[in-house]
């Protein structure tokens, strides 16, 4: 919500999820019953409506063939952003093995764009993932299990340079950027699914939707508060003037 209403969309959210949570890790999980995921839903897109959604943490298969059967019952044209969130920062399982099953053979192939990290894309794929080259043959391979667009986050690769590889019907594309020294990078695959799920809401194309993305993490990164001792939270607000009464 922060990162949607930081770039100027509006933001509505299903809950799927209560965890316990920290910088220093997750220690409990609340699963919402699907019902009421599916409640609050319909609830949103009967009244507002969505011109993107996205999808992120979603703990069992169960879930998330509800998940989709609502979204093809009630916006089956809509773009789907599906951010396969499976291991919190870190290192919490956050979903089961049915859930990554379920997301493979109904999310991924209804998906407009998938932004897995190197873990998730590991995961889904069943192979390790460990050079650039790697990367650019998982892209393949990904984009090889239905969704229309992948955009693979090279983070998780030793270096200080790396990159994110992309592969979609513009083509393929490649980002390179410096890593940033910094413990602070709690929620940042979140918080670029959707960024990137904003842009495309505004009517940018997927490679400057990302571009934008991959830029306003990295400057929230960069600008991040500090807090915590372990994992610490990104800096969303730094396109946000403070207000001040005149």
């Amino acid at each position: 919500i922060k990162t949607v209403t930081a770039l100027g969309g509006y933001a509505a959210t299903a809950v799927t999820a209560v965890t316990v949570q920290n910088t220093q890790g997750v220690t409990g999980i609340h699963v919402i019953p699907a019902q009421t995921v599916v409640a609050q839903i319909n609830a949103v897109l009967s009244d507002i409506g969505a011109d993107v959604i996205k999808t992120g943490m979603l703990a069992s298969g169960e879930l998330i063939d509800t998940v989709y059967s609502v979204l093809r019952r009630t916006a089956p044209d809509t773009p789907l952003v599906v951010d396969p969130v499976m291991v919190a920062k870190g290192g919490a399982a956050l979903i089961d093995k049915d859930a990554i099953h379920a997301m493979k053979g109904r999310l991924l192939p209804r998906a407009h764009l998938v932004t897995p990290n190197l873990p998730e894309a590991e995961t889904l794929l069943g192979r390790k993932i460990e050079t650039p080259q790697a990367m650019r043959e998982a892209v393949k391979a990904l984009l090889d299990l239905g969704p229309k667009a992948v955009l693979l986050k090279g983070g998780h690769l030793p270096g200080d340079d790396l990159i994110d590889v992309y592969a979609g019907p513009e083509g393929t594309q490649e980002w390179s950027g410096r890593r940033i020294d910094t413990r602070h990078t709690h929620g940042t695959g979140c918080t670029l699914a959707s960024a990137v799920a904003t842009g495309l809401a505004q009517g940018l194309g997927m490679i400057d939707s990302i571009a934008r993305a991959r830029a306003y993490v990295r400057r929230a990164m960069e600008t991040a508060p500090g807090f915590g001792r372990g994992h610490g939270p990104l800096n969303h607000a730094h396109t946000v003037r403070p207000f001040t009464e005149e």
